[in-house]
């Protein structure tokens, strides 16, 4: 990561953390654990890749990505949701997220559920009250959004991704259920950003092409990590597809192999950015930073 693309994520992180702290109810307020439990997960980590992503393409846009903190903070939730359920013992059934015991391990399962059910909820009702959006136009975005999480899009492939477990799928097959349930709604966060900033039809037709490679490198490289990175950087078991019996890029062809369709996944975002200028930068560095994490 370049030091150019650490310093916004860390700014952009410090912006969207603040806004979470404003946004999510207390600790303290009735009822009480439920509240904790959503904090909890919230709070307990991550790189906020959604948000950033929705900020970085306003910001290539018209440069005010900090305007759309509460679609940002919406994303947030949105992915700390998903996150607490796909590690319940029904899903993926995982101890560790994040570097600490996951929702379930701490709050029960019920609990666990319910925290990601309220945050996918709020999520929505906080994007509702983002100011100085024109209404049609923050419609629009909010429809995009929960299409992308909905059951054509990240629920879906969730359901496919158990389905699949244990099954021999082809290509096809992996290439829908990635595109489903962690393309999809890096699609929405980067056409949000877009969307609210005024991209033009072009610009939008780019910016979603770019989310499509985007969305494919990030995906081939976590079936990489999860061979060959490991929990202290992760925050999260390694092995886990392979012990649920998970099809991933690694498991249909190599390692090797999956390095190579990544680096086409990645040449292919920054050739749609070719019309923009250094306003993108952060887009092209955060493709190219793919192909270089360890968590």
């Amino acid at each position: 990561m370049t030091d150019t693309l650490k310093e916004y994520c860390r700014q952009k992180v410090a912006c969207i953390d603040h806004k979470l702290e404003l946004l999510l109810p207390k600790q303290g307020q009735y009822p009480p654990v439920i509240l904790e439990a959503m904090r909890y997960s919230v709070f307990a980590g991550g790189k906020r890749m959604r948000p950033v992503l929705l900020m970085a393409a306003a910001d290539a846009v018209n440069g005010r990505g900090e305007e759309y903190t509460h679609v940002a903070a919406g994303l947030e939730m949105i992915h700390t949701y998903s996150l607490i359920h796909d590690d319940l013992p029904a899903m993926d059934d995982d101890d560790y997220r994040r570097g600490k015991p996951t929702n379930h391990k701490v709050y029960g399962e019920a609990m666990a559920i319910l925290a990601g059910d309220a945050l996918l909820t709020y999520a929505f009702e906080v994007m509702g009250r983002q100011p100085d959006v024109l209404s049609d136009v923050l419609l629009r975005v909010i429809a995009e959004i929960a299409a992308a999480v909905g059951p054509l899009g990240m629920v879906g492939g969730q359901a496919m991704d158990l389905f699949s477990e244990g099954k021999q799928i082809g290509l096809q097959e992996i290439e829908y259920l990635h595109k489903a349930k962690t393309g999809a709604l890096f699609k929405a966060s980067i056409r949000a950003g877009a969307m609210l900033a005024g991209a033009g039809e072009e610009q939008l037709q780019d910016l979603t092409q770019y989310s499509d490679y985007f969305g494919l490198a990030f995906q081939i490289t976590d079936d990489i990590l999860d061979v060959t990175g490991n929990q202290a950087e992760l925050g999260k078991p390694v092995g886990s597809d392979s012990k649920n019996q998970k099809a991933t890029y690694v498991s249909l062809y190599s390692v090797d192999k999956a390095k190579s369709i990544a680096g086409e996944a990645v040449d292919g975002a920054l050739n749609t950015l070719k019309f923009f200028g250094p306003e993108a930068d952060i887009l092209r560095d955060l493709a190219k930073y793919l192909l270089s994490r360890n968590n």
